[in-house]
């Protein structure tokens, strides 16, 4: 399919599939900062890191955060991940 939109455009193949790869994983990084944003800013924090702090010092209890708390998490290692492979293009 590549091949065929290049020909199309009058664009080199590699090229075309190194930009479209290059958005789509822009794409999914601002997905994934957007949730990152909010949920740093429904706890009042930037990193799992501070929200964990924040647990251990009781301003929030681990019941009423547990899942936000580890999706918060995932997402830091996604976002990591995405950015990693960016910078590999």
């Amino acid at each position: 399919m590549i091949e065929q939109v290049a020909v199309k455009l009058q664009a080199d193949p590699r090229t075309l599939e190194r930009d479209s790869l290059r958005l789509y994983l822009e794409k999914q990084l601002r997905l994934v900062e957007t949730e990152l944003f909010t949920l740093a800013y429904k706890y009042g924090v930037h990193t799992v890191t501070e929200l964990d702090e924040m647990i251990r010092a009781g301003k929030f209890h681990e019941p009423e955060t547990f899942e936000d708390y580890f999706r918060f998490d995932y997402l830091e290692a996604e976002r990591e991940k995405l950015q990693g492979l960016l910078e590999e293009l």
